[in-house]
């Protein structure tokens, strides 16, 4: 017999190829009258471009999101929103436009819409963690949670393989975290399942293609899954493991996200072990080897293999292991400082689990 929890918050979504042209309808379904569009530096022109046809409800362009979400940059957020009197955001980009987005409303408490152009899938979720000190602090509101997501494949075209992948590997981290949790559910896991099938077969496509619209489409599906599985509550040690990493050494979001899966999921292998079984066949595989099959799939899409690749120094493994266990979040296996360390060198050279 079931027994269980499942709380899922509203959101609208919009998917399908062209569908940024219905932003003004949206953003007048939320009672915007005053938009502030929120974008990172590289995403301006773009973003200009994708919210033109707001006109005169367009009252601003901030072009500052960075990775990690630095706490100064939300609170520059928060004060410009005011001084516009900006009654809706609007985010155009990714993860790092996205959680701006959520450090401005979690004070403001007005809407906000997100334009997604990646495949992160934080649009879907009422969380986001900020750099306040040099540490990564999660931060959770209703609030945060964005009210309507736009999903417009056209918007996905300029995003290179070596991002797209990445991107979505980062998704799908939420997938296997919510089906290795302490907490599953039927449904959280069917979601996140869904996730998983949808991404490993869109990824592939988009590496060997970046101009099908279709796959991109498809990824976008998966996002809008894998974003669901992250909304329902399960980041683990993997998330603790990228926030930890992320942070302290400023490393690439997504590119940190698809080296240490493989590993985190190899960690949890023992405690879950008939996950291992139902991630390895989401993935196409019909064995158990989960963490091995990720691991392929991260590098058929060309993607970095080892924390040595995007600049994490040998020197603060040991720093990492200790920060690991402190905050620590629930996991199916319990943190174990020695392992944790061995786990980091395995992902520092980039070793097969």
């Amino acid at each position: 017999m079931y027994a269980f929890t499942h709380d899922t918050a509203p959101g609208r979504v919009v998917l399908g190829a062209g569908t940024a042209a219905d932003l003004p309808r949206e953003v007048e379904r939320l009672g915007g009258t005053r938009v502030l569009v929120i974008a990172t530096p590289g995403r301006a022109d773009q973003a200009d471009a994708a919210t033109a046809c707001l006109g005169a409800a367009r009252v601003g362009l901030l072009a500052k999101a960075k990775m990690h979400v630095p706490i100064e940059t939300a609170i520059e957020g928060r004060k410009e929103a005011r001084r516009l009197n900006a009654d809706c955001l609007v985010t155009v980009g990714g993860g790092s436009a996205i959680g701006l987005g959520k450090g401005v409303t979690i004070d403001l408490g007005v809407p906000l819409l997100c334009m997604v152009t990646t495949y992160s899938g934080s649009e879907m979720t009422d969380a986001c963690g900020m750099l306040d000190g040099g540490r990564k602090v999660m931060h959770q509101s209703p609030h945060m949670r964005p009210k309507t997501v736009i999903y417009d494949p056209e918007l996905t075209l300029g995003l290179p393989p070596s991002i797209s992948g990445p991107s979505g590997m980062n998704a799908m981290a939420h997938c296997v975290s919510a089906i290795c949790s302490v907490n599953p559910t039927p449904m959280k896991s069917l979601i996140a399942l869904e996730g998983i099938r949808a991404m490993a077969d869109a990824l592939p496509r988009i590496a060997k293609d970046p101009s099908d619209i279709n796959a991109r489409g498809d990824a976008l599906y998966g996002a809008w899954n894998c974003g669901i599985a992250a909304g329902l509550g399960a980041r683990g040690i993997h998330h603790k493991l990228a926030h930890v990493l992320g942070g302290s050494f400023d490393l690439d979001h997504a590119e940190t996200h698809t080296i240490m899966l493989p590993y985190s999921t190899a960690y949890n292998a023992t405690a879950v072990p008939d996950a291992m079984t139902t991630i390895a066949k989401a993935l196409g595989r019909s064995d158990n080897d989960a963490p091995g099959a990720l691991f392929d799939l991260a590098r058929s899409i060309g993607a970095f293999a080892a924390l040595k690749d995007i600049g994490m120094p040998e020197s603060g493994l040991d720093q990492a292991a200790a920060e690991m266990m402190e905050n620590q979040y629930a996991n199916a296996a319990p943190y174990d400082q020695p392992r944790i360390r061995a786990l980091l060198e395995n992902a520092f050279t980039g070793l097969r689990p």
